[in-house]
């Protein structure tokens, strides 16, 4: 049984969490299913067949964490089976947080441990009024360890220190506060947020998306620097001379809408595509 879907429809790439019996929570089986989606999704981005992904989830909860079965068995787990573990969430937490294209979070409900460093992931983060995040790690004697990087670079280091070590539940508009969440809607809009943000992330350049995610990844690691500054200077300037580069600007200048967006409007996009499971 499937535990996750991959359904992509006209270069938007829908990776939906199917597990709402059990709040979609993460075990062993559903980790490699998604790093076996992200590893398709990163091919199909850099050949600029998939212009965005929405990650999202089935059922009430977005997703309560570690599977109760799952930590279980892991009890039984010796160091080595341990550290295995944890590099397939490490490889999932990267995969999502590298893909080429922009990557949008849908959040419904409760996100909980690792779900909150899915949505520390995504590009933008869209959660309902009824949304609450938690590290809840210390609670049961863990700690966010493979997420902290992501979870830390959303909420900050003075946030991160309070809310993992107190695991207190974060609601929505806390969440927005902390910059954790980038918009919060009534939960009845929420799909209909998610569909406009697509159709502002599908006005934007697919090379230029490429090209921005991977520079801000490396200004990130030092930002004022004599290599940082020349990588910067390099990006723009073969961006201007690029295809797509010299046809937005001609495009801007001309007052007429670049070929990227003939038809990349989410609401004028009717083909369906198999699921993938």
């Amino acid at each position: 049984m499937a535990y996750s879907t991959l359904l992509i429809e006209n270069g938007i790439a829908r990776l939906t969490l199917n597990r709402p019996e059990v709040h979609n929570a993460f075990d062993d089986s559903l980790i490699a299913e998604l790093n076996a989606h992200l590893e398709e999704l990163h091919q199909l981005a850099n050949a600029g067949d998939v212009r965005a992904v929405v990650l999202g989830s089935e059922g009430k909860s977005f997703s309560a964490g570690a599977d109760l079965n799952w930590m279980k068995r892991m009890v039984e787990y010796d160091l080595e089976d341990n550290l295995a573990d944890s590099r397939k969430l490490a490889a999932l937490m990267h995969g999502l947080d590298t893909l080429p294209c922009p990557t949008l979070c849908r959040v419904q409900g409760a996100a909980f441990g690792g779900a909150v460093g899915l949505a520390a992931c995504c590009d933008v983060v869209i959660a309902s009024d009824k949304a609450k995040f938690c590290l809840s790690e210390v609670k049961i004697g863990l700690s966010p360890a493979v997420i902290s990087p992501y979870v830390q670079r959303a909420l900050g280091e003075r946030q991160m220190r309070r809310y993992a070590l107190t695991a207190e539940v974060m609601d929505a508009p806390t969440a927005l506060a902390l910059g954790l969440a980038h918009k919060v809607v009534e939960h009845e809009a929420l799909d209909g947020e998610v569909d406009a943000m697509l159709n502002t992330l599908l006005a934007g350049s697919p090379q230029a998306q490429r090209a921005t995610k991977a520079l801000l990844a490396s200004v990130a690691q030092a930002p004022d620097s004599d290599t940082t500054r020349e990588h910067t200077c390099q990006v723009i300037a073969k961006l201007r001379v690029s295809h797509e580069g010299q046809e937005g600007l001609s495009s801007f200048f001309e007052k007429c809408r670049p070929a990227w967006t003939q038809s990349s409007s989410f609401q004028e996009q009717n083909n369906a595509a198999e699921p993938r499971s």
